[in-house]
């Protein structure tokens, strides 16, 4: 049976891409404005550009290289994501100054409101993994716009209606980006067999780019955890730098020690190797305001790096054939458990430090839990429903994870 629809993408993707980015121009135009020789928490931006293009590697270089790790679909991973991420920034710019647009009639720009976009971005980019290979970029674009919107929406609802600190609210962008993305995949789960699987593997030289992406994530996450900590106090960034890296090196060695134990012939499993190793990071910048002792964030990777590397080992399988749900890049063992888990210990540090204010404190962080994940799964069916409309041209189960479906390679002989 011949293709269900004709492989190219001119008549989506063309449009949509051009109309995006005039549309974003002309807003940029009249509303957008460079904020310049301004400081913020004590800092100049012109000394704050190098923590600017540690977090811009990490979506960049770091999202995309660890997508590159299944056999048939390398270019889509790391060049999907690229289009992806420029365009969910520019999104995030627009929406993250929507207040100040209403005070002012102006949106002001720094490399500070570019940090806090690539921040959303990244919460776009997780959830993105949960159907990566199962959706064309059509959809991936129009996930990212509906993403950051629910997230942007999500962050100021928090600050809004509980008062959470801005710091506080973006750090969530783990848990909301996974269950985003649980949800999503779910929707667009299509029942039959399983056989549209078939092409989802991984060798050693895509494992090995997919292990360059995590070495970029892993070097840059202390900056993308600290990147927003108010400087004006003394040693608050450099306690958000240094739990980030004793978190992540005790995730490493760990997923390690996990993945070893667990494997069935006691060898190191590549996949928990690149992913596994940074769940340390994710849970301690969940829990970054109260991780104030090198202990309580080398306990945090510790008991992350475990939750991870069993999620990766044996939740992946059970939740497709129990739930119909297929995580490509297994996002809940790597970004929604250890997010639950860093949400886990900021309550009970505070707890365990503030006990007249214990109760108050812990209902107020169950609500900002409560409302993250119950926006997120709302804005995932919604992304789900709209993206089964048959006009996006959705791949062929066949088609799935196949670079060829969306690029030309002039190398392959063309069947006349």
């Amino acid at each position: 049976m011949g293709p269900q629809y004709a492989p190219s993408l001119r008549s989506r993707l063309a449009p949509l891409l051009l109309f995006l980015q005039i549309g974003f121009i002309a807003i940029y135009a009249f509303y957008i404005e460079i904020e310049s020789n301004v400081k913020v928490d004590g800092i100049t931006f012109s000394s704050f550009y190098p923590e600017f293009q540690d977090v811009n590697v990490m979506v960049i270089v770091g999202f995309g290289f660890l997508g590159t790790f299944l056999v048939r679909y390398g270019f889509s991973g790391s060049g999907f994501n690229l289009l992806v991420a420029v365009i969910a920034t520019q999104w995030a710019i627009i929406l993250n100054g929507i207040e100040s647009w209403y005070h002012r009639g102006k949106i002001p720009i720094n490399l500070r409101s570019l940090v806090v976009a690539e921040m959303c971005t990244a919460s776009a980019l997780i959830s993105i993994g949960a159907v990566m290979g199962k959706t064309n970029p059509v959809h991936l674009i129009l996930i990212a716009l509906l993403e950051v919107s629910g997230f942007v929406l999500n962050e100021w609802l928090l600050r809004t209606l509980l008062n959470v600190q801005p710091l506080n609210g973006i750090m969530l962008l783990h848990i909301f980006g996974a269950f985003f993305g649980l949800m999503l995949t779910w929707v667009l789960h299509r029942k039959g067999s399983e056989q549209r699987f078939e092409k989802e593997k991984f060798d050693s030289k895509t494992g090995l780019f997919s292990t360059l992406g995590t070495v970029f994530l892993w070097m840059f996450w202390p900056s993308f955890n600290s990147v927003l900590v108010d400087n004006r106090t003394p040693g608050t960034k450099l306690a958000a730098i240094c739990s980030t890296y004793l978190a992540l090196a005790v995730s490493a060695v760990t997923a390690a020690a996990v993945s070893v134990l667990s494997s069935p012939k006691g060898k190191l499993h590549p996949i928990h190797m690149q992913s596994c190793m940074l769940a340390g990071g994710v849970a301690v910048g969940v829990s970054m305001s109260a991780v104030h002792q090198p202990w309580e964030a080398m306990t945090i990777g510790f008991t992350a790096a475990v939750v991870s590397t069993i999620g990766f080992r044996y939740l992946k399988i059970h939740m497709l054939f129990a739930f119909q749900c297929h995580d490509t890049c297994a996002i809940l063992s790597t970004h929604g458990l250890p997010g639950l888990l860093g949400w886990l210990a900021h309550l009970l540090i505070q707890i365990k430090d503030d006990h007249t204010t214990a109760i108050r404190f812990a209902v107020f962080h169950i609500y900002t839990l409560l409302i993250t994940i119950t926006l997120s799964l709302f804005m995932g069916i919604i992304t789900g429903v709209i993206l089964k409309w048959k006009f996006w041209r959705p791949p062929q189960d066949k088609k799935y994870f196949d670079d060829q479906a969306f690029w030309e390679f002039p190398h392959q002989a063309v069947r006349k």
